[in-house]
């Protein structure tokens, strides 16, 4: 339910806290339809391989077009068990019809493998409203920690 609160910049605001809590939610519960609803068409995305603390990964995988980045994204998780979690959004609205925001994350994905990443970083993101509604325009992915866990009764090799 929708509370019109005489402040439209803290209606955009909320609407942008609900889309990533959807992202997370539709992600974590593997609703791939629901998920890729939550993009523009034109979505470019990049997901860093390595951590970093300045913000950028030259290894980093890049996506054009929804769906591209779902297809790739599903067939990475589709098997897996994931938490995903956002925290403390750095909102910007830059017109009525864009905004950016930085979010902290931090995330577990258990493989069917038996391995487990621990994972925190940083979603950077732009967003456009059309037909009154905000999707996510580009998103960028950084690490600023990434922990890999064997599988239970496995030993690790010399290297």
């Amino acid at each position: 339910m929708t509370h019109a609160t005489g402040c439209p910049a803290c209606e955009d605001i909320e609407a942008l806290r609900q889309l990533k809590a959807r992202y997370f939610r539709y992600l974590d519960t593997k609703d791939w339809d629901s998920w890729r609803s939550l993009f523009d068409d034109e979505v470019v995305g990049t997901f860093d391989n390595a951590v970093t603390t300045h913000g950028a990964d030259a290894a980093a995988q890049t996506w054009a077009g929804v769906d591209e980045l779902v297809a790739s994204i599903r067939g990475v998780l589709d098997g897996c068990t994931t938490v995903h979690h956002g925290h403390t959004p750095e909102i910007v609205l830059e017109s009525p019809t864009t905004a950016s925001a930085i979010w902290a994350m931090a995330d577990i994905v258990d493989f069917p493998s038996g391995h487990t990443l621990s994972g925190a970083g940083h979603y950077h993101e732009t967003y456009i409203k059309t037909a009154g509604q905000w999707r996510i325009r580009s998103i960028h992915l950084t690490r600023t920690r990434m922990g890999f866990t064997e599988p239970e009764g496995a030993h690790a090799h010399p290297g």
